[in-house]
């Protein structure tokens, strides 16, 4: 399960590409303020200062640059070459995603509301 920002507008474009590229249907998807998030923030209060991605799978919650690199995973085929990314040291990776997640307001905008998701793909998203 993919928790995002249901706010941000790159959030939401990343949340739309997987839906296009995810033919498996693999990713389940929540917003941050919805009651799936909220309640996973309540159980890992570590959590409650992430305002962007959040991937939970079982009992693995992972966040930042490696949450981008284990969805790529989930894409399979072409997309796998992106997965060089673990090649770069983690502070580095991290790095360069606190500055797109620092500006991704400013540059992409944000939603007055969360977007709702297409009709096709509703029952891939949680409260």
């Amino acid at each position: 399960m993919l928790l995002y920002d249901g706010y941000c507008a790159l959030c939401n474009s990343w949340v739309a590409f997987l839906l296009r590229v995810d033919g498996g249907g693999s990713l389940r998807f929540a917003p941050l303020s919805g009651t799936t998030g909220r309640a996973l923030i309540a159980r890992h209060p570590e959590l409650g200062g992430i305002d962007s991605l959040i991937l939970v799978e079982g009992p693995r919650v992972t966040v930042r640059s490696t949450a981008v690199l284990r969805i790529i995973r989930y894409l399979g085929g072409p997309w796998r070459i992106f997965l060089a990314g673990y090649f770069i040291p983690r502070e580095i990776r991290d790095s360069l995603y606190d500055i797109v997640a620092y500006w991704r307001n400013r540059l992409f905008g944000r939603y007055e509301a969360c977007p709702i998701p297409p009709a096709a793909a509703q029952a891939r998203f949680l409260p």
